[in-house]
């Protein structure tokens, strides 16, 4: 492990570059580098531990042992093995190797995974006689190869498992939404759970990721305080497992009543039943007023606040009834979602409810439909782009005023 501080690399989804970079920041205390894919910040284990810990954005926290340029498999076995991997582990623990490549001349990427991972169990051999197995499901080691055109970089993650798995989330509802998008969400929207943010609200809550996230942050849970990472395993971190635990203790210490209030609900019972355990697993089932009511109809709780919603969508999830948008294979299908015929209904009777209700409101949606606004009839203050999965979607704001609900575009109005 080289001594003193490297360059950690966060990989993100796209779209949330500089939220992660201004997350990191507060985190650690200093400024971070944003590239497409994610953010470097310049750290050491204790850095690595608490962005482990404290980011909501990122999916994992890479920390780098070797890179340089490459042409061939040969190559990148001839450069791991310039790692001193028995200061990582032994023979008696396990690793695994993922490859990722862009624009890589490689012909196979598992055969990459492969040189790597004897490059590691040919240098412990040399040193011991033996040679670590491989454990593609919960390795001691998880090691990380980035082959671009011609430069690899190998890191450790230290993560272990992905960070959006938080460690509450037993009982998953149809398309769930991964806690990092979640949190992005909110990061878009500027929402960070403080009093002046003002409520908040998910009226299609879903398994109630976005509500959960949301209630952490009014309560100041640390998102990583509920699972175990790959670092606590590794031979470099163990020399600062009282350090951990330290860090650990604090974020417990900060854990406070919610400072502001969080709604959610959803037209089915069986949903928010998931919603209402998961957020009993997550600590925070004190901090959310769940209510199963159709978004068509659910009023106000509270004169203004954030609404923040990401509804179901062709290729995520498909709408009640006869809707024009139709899922990919193997999506599952809502039932009851809002009582709409068609999500070009849902939408039009979402604004006419929003405009008759819900004037002084700002409104969230996290959508793929180009044509949102147009749906909606309303006029969108801001767009940001994020990425769920595959699948392109805006983040788009609209705020909620009172008025009769406009005409379709080329559609006449009243004569």
């Amino acid at each position: 492990m080289q001594r003193g501080a490297v360059e950690l690399f966060l990989p993100c989804a796209g779209g949330t570059e500089a939220l992660l970079a201004a997350e990191v920041q507060a985190i650690v205390g200093r400024p971070a580098d944003s590239g497409r894919g994610g953010v470097w910040i310049r750290g050491d284990a204790g850095t690595a531990m608490a962005l482990n810990l404290h980011s909501r954005l990122a999916q994992r926290v890479l920390w780098p042992l070797v890179d340089g340029p490459y042409a061939d498999e040969h190559a990148l076995y001839a450069m791991a093995r310039r790692v001193p991997w028995a200061d990582w582990l032994t023979p008696s623990m396990t690793l695994r190797v993922d490859t990722v490549g862009m624009r890589s001349p490689l012909r196979s990427l598992n055969f990459a995974s492969l040189r790597i991972k004897d490059a590691v169990c040919d240098a412990l051999r040399e040193l011991t006689g033996e040679r670590p197995s491989v454990d593609t499901l919960r390795p001691d080691l998880p090691l990380m190869l980035f082959a671009g055109p011609e430069h690899a970089t190998l890191y450790v993650d230290t993560s272990g498992e992905a960070l959006f798995k938080r460690g509450w989330r037993e009982v998953k509802g149809e398309a769930p939404l991964k806690e990092t998008l979640a949190a992005a969400m909110l990061a878009a929207a500027g929402w960070h759970g403080r009093a002046d943010d003002g409520p908040l609200l998910d009226p299609c809550c879903g398994a109630g990721t976005i509500a959960i996230e949301a209630a952490q942050l009014a309560c100041g849970i640390a998102p990583g305080l509920q699972r175990h990472f790959a670092f606590e395993r590794l031979l470099p971190f163990k020399s600062h497992a009282a350090a951990w635990r330290d860090l650990q203790r604090a974020a417990r210490e900060r854990i406070h009543a919610p400072a502001v209030p969080v709604f959610a609900g959803d037209v089915s019972f069986r949903m928010t039943d998931f919603a209402t355990r998961n957020a009993e697993r997550a600590g925070v089932a004190h901090a959310i007023e769940f209510k199963t009511a159709d978004a068509l109809q659910r009023l106000p709780p509270v004169a203004r606040g954030t609404l923040i919603l990401n509804p179901p969508y062709g290729e995520r999830i498909e709408a009640k009834g006869q809707g024009t948008l139709r899922p990919t294979a193997g999506a599952a299908s809502r039932q009851d979602f809002e009582g709409a015929s068609s999500t070009a209904d849902f939408y039009s009777r979402l604004a006419s409810h929003w405009k008759q209700h819900w004037a002084g409101w700002t409104a969230w949606i996290l959508s793929p439909e180009p044509r949102l606004p147009s749906l909606l009839r309303l006029k969108e203050s801001r767009r940001v782009p994020l990425w769920n999965g595959a699948i392109e979607c805006r983040m788009m704001r609209f705020e909620l005023s009172a008025g009769r609900h406009g005409p379709e575009r080329g559609e006449p109005g009243p004569g």
